[in-house]
């Protein structure tokens, strides 16, 4: 394609506000987040209704902000990507409803794009020659998928959770150990401070050769550990159940995902997702890949939690293979990865 293809990108299906304008599926001109951290904090989680709420405040500055960082107005874009599933319902809604009233406004097409496929594309902005096929472990607040690339919408589900998904895992032992939402960041930074061998935590693997992961037993463990040292006043070392905690989801994470390259005999892996923020994940699935002979890629942080920029990398490649949708279109809270 000789001309060049800018996609407007919305992205609200959880707590972030976004926007971006990406050229041709790998050039980010701007990407702008208006994130909830604060508000939902205090409660311990993103409470949906008032996540709607913000999401309304914040969108039409978020996306006039995009489009001014990017040198660029409406009538320049080529079409409005946008999330519309999985997330929450109300807060896909104001999203969905905002690119639906621009792409009627502008006459330009309008791009449904699966948030998960949106960090998948993370990986085409932090590497601009990363090409499928690959295997990409995605991994999140609310979901943990290994999937096989096959191309840029064709995707093949090798695993996934069957309970708590590993970022949600996180959340819940950060609360018990005190420490502020979202807990996975903080998980991580405290874990630097303990032993991971001080406290051997279960690694859930589930049957023989399955791909499926399971961390509710994990998290469970951790809390009878927590409620056991409470009750008969031992100590408890906060950064040793952080580090041991977090040692047992990594090793089962790699331990999957470095199979699944092997048995499918791909040479390229990818991370994806709020969770390959995580350093030690990044850094252990690097390891693993460097001493296997296999490329790994995986985005840079701001990239790996929710944007826009991905949603404009995914939406062109769906963009450039026809797949527009018309005013119908409706959000999806529980879209599963590969559906329409």
């Amino acid at each position: 394609m000789d001309k060049d293809i800018l996609i407007l990108a919305i992205e609200s299906s959880c707590d972030e506000t976004a926007a971006a304008v990406v050229k041709n599926g790998r050039d980010v001109l701007s990407n702008i987040i208006s994130s909830q951290i604060a508000t939902h904090r205090i409660y311990g989680g993103v409470v949906p209704e008032i996540a709607s709420r913000k999401h309304i405040e914040a969108i039409d500055q978020v996306i006039d902000g995009a489009l001014e960082e990017a040198g660029v107005n409406k009538q320049d874009i080529d079409a409005v990507a946008v999330t519309y599933g999985p997330g929450l319902v109300g807060a896909l809604l104001v999203g969905l409803s905002e690119a639906k009233a621009l792409a009627f406004a502008l006459d330009k097409p309008l791009v449904p794009v699966h948030h998960i496929e949106g960090h998948i594309a993370a990986n085409y902005i932090q590497n601009k020659c990363w090409e499928p096929p690959f295997v990409c472990l995605v991994v999140s607040g609310g979901h943990t998928h290994i999937v096989h690339i096959k191309d840029y919408d064709s995707f093949d589900i090798l695993g996934r959770t069957r309970d708590d998904a590993a970022g949600e895992a996180m959340d819940k032992v950060a609360r018990v150990l005190g420490l502020p939402y979202p807990g996975g960041p903080h998980i991580d930074r405290l874990a630097k401070e303990g032993d991971p061998q001080a406290i051997n935590f279960p690694r859930v693997t589930l049957e023989s050769g399955s791909y499926d992961f399971s961390f509710s037993g994990l998290k469970s463990a951790v809390l009878n550990y927590i409620n056991r040292a409470e009750m008969l006043g031992e100590e408890i070392v906060a950064a040793n159940v952080a580090a041991g905690f977090q040692q047992a989801v990594v090793d089962v994470l790699a331990e999957k995902a470095m199979r699944a390259c092997q048995e499918l005999n791909v040479k390229k892996f990818a991370l994806a997702g709020g969770v390959s923020a995580n350093s030690q994940l990044r850094a252990v699935m690097e390891k693993n890949c460097a001493q296997r002979g296999i490329e790994f890629c995986v985005p840079a942080p701001i990239l790996c939690t929710d944007n826009a920029a991905m949603i404009g990398s995914a939406g062109y490649y769906e963009f450039i293979k026809g797949n527009t949708a018309d005013m119908s279109l409706n959000a999806y809270p529980s879209l599963k990865l590969g559906e329409r």
